[in-house]
């Protein structure tokens, strides 16, 4: 069994090999389209702030900013972060505020964000760490805020990418069952939606590979007072 097919145990440094095979991709030219139904998702998100007066959003893997100048153009003020130091030049080049930092450990006080935007990036969490990622992200999300997260499905495996020449990624690919248990136990799922994956701008990764849909839901954090453990 090869390496980008066998089960993965994520190592020590992984993160900064994510970053390193981000920073390739972007210096590359590489360029993916946003997906319409994601395209999609962020306007529903957008107009949920709207509803609830909520006027900034942290979004966590920023990549070129992309969703980023979704939100700005909607009038939500962004703030991103992301582990490669090129997506964080490319995103800043369009005018965002972005840094290069940690999920595990981000530079914000208790209770910054009103909102959270994260697509396709906590996939790149081991189950051993991401109750530790969703605690950060509660931390820095206000009392009752929403947090979106688009995720990969899966059947509960830990994998290498195959289609990854160099460093092949490492994903966590968690059924909907799993991702309802485990985002739950950080707060109350409001909404959770799925779309098969397709071709072109709506094709996921695995080359093909994989079976697999895509996983949208809407955490909203415990109430102030009421932080889950």
């Amino acid at each position: 069994m090869d390496a980008a097919s066998e089960v993965a145990m994520e190592e020590p440094g992984s993160e900064q090999r994510l970053a390193e095979f981000y920073n390739r991709r972007a210096a590359s030219g590489w360029d993916h389209p946003l997906a319409p139904r994601r395209v999609e998702q962020c306007g529903r998100f957008i107009a949920l702030l709207k509803s609830e007066r909520r006027h900034n959003v942290l979004e966590i893997g920023s990549g070129m900013g992309l969703d980023g100048l979704q939100f700005l153009r909607a009038g939500i003020h962004y703030t991103g972060v992301d582990l490669s130091e090129e997506h964080v030049r490319l995103a800043r080049s369009k005018g965002l505020d972005v840094s290069v930092a940690s999920a595990r450990q981000l530079p914000f006080a208790d209770g910054t964000f009103p909102a959270v935007w994260t697509m396709s990036t906590l996939l790149h969490v081991p189950a051993t760490d991401i109750d530790g990622v969703l605690r950060e992200l509660v931390r820095v999300t206000a009392p009752g805020a929403p947090i979106a997260v688009g995720l990969w499905s899966g059947e509960d495996e830990e994998v290498l990418n195959p289609e990854d020449d160099v460093e092949p990624r490492f994903f966590s690919r968690r059924s909907d069952a799993t991702v309802r248990r485990v985002f739950g136990r950080h707060g109350a799922i409001e909404d959770f939606v799925t779309w098969p994956e397709g071709t072109g701008e709506e094709s996921g990764p695995g080359a093909g590979n994989w079976t697999q849909h895509y996983q949208f839901l809407i955490l909203r954090t415990p109430a102030s007072g009421a932080r889950m453990s």
